[in-house]
């Protein structure tokens, strides 16, 4: 039987731990990520291998604009209606709901003291929590090295789930691959820049009288402008040419056909709907003229329909286990009125 865990005990595991998975589907565009049937159980670490890559959705954090600030955003506003119990920090709050909100689930360590009772909470990072059978957990850590947590000292809270029970599944999973399309795009019109594979113009002339020193001055003119910024130019001199005698004629240029704007636009709108957030406290532009309504109000019915549900189901979860219900000052408590 372990020692009750206390305050030192945990304070320093956070940042001690990386990921050690191998295995498990990993997030790229050649999978809808949600192909599984059941979970792999990994008899030589001795815990379920979760459904999709905790590392990967940890990347895709940072691959767009969109995906990132609004998995902020939604932590945000629930930590920022939490009005404390279990003796946490308002940010070690945030960072459960961030946990919660990016991988599906979210973890907190019971603090004891040495006789054993509960005197606060202490969020454990999901990305290196793995689940046993017996229910108990494993942290993973530095040179193959694992913590337990036994499942009595967890508060365990996973978004629902209908293919397994063990992990949480992240609400947008559906809108992964648009968040994936977004980046490619955008790092694929920096590539097309950066690669030289465009020019700014063509400076043809048919001149038969051009003196090959003039024709260098003017190679060495075009060359050193700078007030076509990243494209580059091309002098040809074909003396007694004819005027259609040169034609550029472009293949797959996504310049020419709004493909760029099309796709960032779209992949945009599928973030949002895939986080059910509104667009217009998402930072998206309105393209007609209606606009997104009323601010105020679209911000008090996002507080009602997203926020504060999810308020309630942690503070659900919190306040009835066992051992926190015993003690009424670890008790967590949210403001659920509109602060308007």
């Amino acid at each position: 039987m372990t020692a009750p865990l206390t305050t030192a005990d945990t304070l320093t595991t956070p940042s001690s731990v990386y990921s050690l998975d191998t295995g498990f589907e990993t997030v790229d565009a050649s999978s809808w990520l949600t192909d599984y049937s059941e979970l792999f159980y990994n008899d030589e670490g001795d815990y379920w291998e979760p459904p999709i890559n905790p590392e990967g959705l940890a990347q895709l954090a940072h691959a767009n604009a969109y995906h990132g600030s609004l998995l902020n955003a939604r932590a945000n506003y629930v930590a920022g209606r939490f009005k404390g119990g279990g003796n946490m920090r308002r940010h070690h709050f945030q960072r459960f709901a961030r946990d919660y909100t990016q991988f599906g689930h979210g973890a907190l360590l019971k603090l004891r003291d040495r006789l054993g009772r509960v005197i606060g909470l202490f969020p454990l990072p999901s990305m290196y929590l793995r689940k046993r059978k017996n229910g108990d957990f494993w942290l993973l850590e530095r040179d193959d090295q694992k913590r337990l947590y036994k499942a009595k000292d967890v508060i365990w809270l996973p978004q629902y789930d209908p293919k397994q029970q063990v992990y949480g599944v992240p609400d947008y999973v559906g809108g992964l691959q648009s968040s994936l399309l977004n980046k490619d795009a955008t790092l694929f019109r920096r590539r097309y820049y950066k690669n030289g594979a465009h020019m700014g113009f063509i400076f043809y002339s048919t001149d038969p009288k051009l003196s090959s020193d003039d024709e260098d001055m003017l190679k060495e003119k075009i060359a050193s402008s700078k007030g076509v910024g990243n494209f580059r130019s091309m002098f040809i001199n074909i003396p007694n040419g004819h005027e259609k005698g040169i034609q550029l004629i472009p293949v797959g240029d996504i310049a020419t056909r709004d493909e760029f704007d099309r796709i960032k636009n779209i992949t945009a709108q599928d973030i949002l709907v895939s986080h059910r957030f509104p667009p217009g406290k998402g930072g998206i532009v309105p393209v007609n003229t209606a606009g997104f309504g009323d601010p105020e109000k679209v911000g008090r019915e996002y507080l009602r329909d997203e926020i504060i549900p999810v308020c309630e189901i942690m503070m659900d979860e919190i306040n009835s286990d066992d051992e926190v219900a015993k003690r009424q000052d670890l008790k967590v408590k949210f403001e659920m009125a509109n602060k308007n």
